[in-house]
């Protein structure tokens, strides 16, 4: 039984196949680059099938990459296609049984730089214990209290894989709508706890992390279909995605037309909203008013 690619694999390869039609070329004539058939080519791009890092590096060239620190990051991106990640180690199999989320975390992992837009949570990545247990335990009410706080691991997990990350921290730039302070999850305590939290972060992380708050003042904004996710890569590997969750599913976005759109959203969402000294300000004082 084949073995599905991994959403790495199915990354790198779409992105070989832009570059290929990019560089007008068909998966015949890619094919005699490296000596194999178009059907290997084809493989290759849906991530079904591998390729030596020298016949990487001849496909590159024959598409007009030139850049060698490029092409090198492109063969130590296919070398890491197969890693195994910190969820899928067996550990949390039965709580992340949803093939999208498990590609999400990959994506997540994979990214440089998060933009996040949210309109009624706190990003989960900046999530408190307490305050993601109220929020997991009001969404999954068929579960029970060992579960969710199975989950709660995970995403307490997932915060210490993407952001504490010791050699390459991704970068996240949040931008809270002010919806998101006053909705008191979990209580008055833990809400406060929370944005306590996110005061701290806010006023404390340097470059690493970004926040800021698009108050209720501020009247109308672009993102009335709610809360999205831009994820972008390093070193060109992989085109911008935007990610949105959609009720008990999610959609991923990689037309360039959609991603500008978004991006452009998002542009327009810290043009209008609190500078994020003033939003730490704000922050802070939504938590004592509580």
């Amino acid at each position: 039984m084949e073995v599905p690619p991994t959403v790495r694999q199915r990354l790198l390869g779409a992105r070989l196949r832009r570059l290929r039609e990019a560089a007008g070329m068909t998966l015949d004539q890619a094919g005699q680059v490296i000596e194999c058939t178009g059907s290997k080519i084809s493989r290759i791009e849906t991530g079904h099938r591998g390729i030596k890092p020298f016949e990487l590096r001849h496909l590159l060239r024959a598409y007009g990459v030139t850049d060698e620190a490029r092409i090198d990051a492109f063969v130590r991106a296919f070398r890491e296609a197969k890693r195994r990640d910190w969820w899928d180690t067996g550990e949390y199999d039965e709580l992340l049984s949803e093939a999208q989320y498990r590609d999400y975390l990959t994506l997540e992992a994979d990214a440089a730089w998060i933009r996040n837009f949210e309109s009624l949570l706190v990003p989960g990545l900046l999530q408190t214990e307490d305050y993601a247990r109220a929020v997991i335990a009001a969404y999954r009410t068929e579960d029970s209290s060992d579960q969710i706080d199975a989950l709660v691991k995970v995403r307490m997990a997932r915060q210490e894989a993407v952001l504490r990350q010791p050699k390459h921290p991704v970068k996240l730039w949040a931008v809270l709508d002010e919806a998101v302070l006053r909705r008191p999850w979990g209580g008055r305590d833990v809400m406060r706890a929370q944005l306590r939290h996110l005061a701290e972060i806010g006023s404390t992380r340097g470059n690493n992390i970004t926040i800021q708050v698009l108050p209720f003042k501020a009247g109308d904004h672009p993102a009335v279909d709610g809360s999205f996710v831009l994820l972008s890569y390093p070193e060109q590997i992989a085109p911008d995605i935007v990610w949105l969750e959609i009720g008990n599913g999610s959609l991923y976005l990689e037309n360039t037309a959609d991603v500008e759109r978004y991006n452009l959203m998002f542009s327009h969402l810290t043009a209008r909203a609190l500078s994020p000294p003033a939003s730490v300000e704000f922050i802070a004082r939504a938590a004592e008013e509580l």
